[in-house]
């Protein structure tokens, strides 16, 4: 059972991570770079990566943490 969950999870990040690199690229090649019903991706994946990059050491943490929770 615990397998099972484990898998589902595993699957829906794959899912959630594949809809993300989608939503990047679409947003990309969008002349104003937002797209109505998803918003400004990029613009918030730049401004994670350039609060994370202010914060220093507490940063470098949080990103060590990140890379670990999405590592294969």
């Amino acid at each position: 059972m615990l397998d099972n969950a484990k898998r589902m999870v595993a699957s829906l990040t794959s899912l959630g991570i594949a809809l993300l690199g989608l939503g990047i690229v679409a947003s990309l090649l969008s002349p104003t770079g937002r797209i109505p019903w998803l918003g400004d991706i990029a613009g918030n994946i730049i401004g994670l990566i350039n609060s994370l990059g202010s914060q220093g050491i507490v940063g470098l943490v949080a990103l060590g943490v990140i890379l670990y929770l999405f590592r294969d």
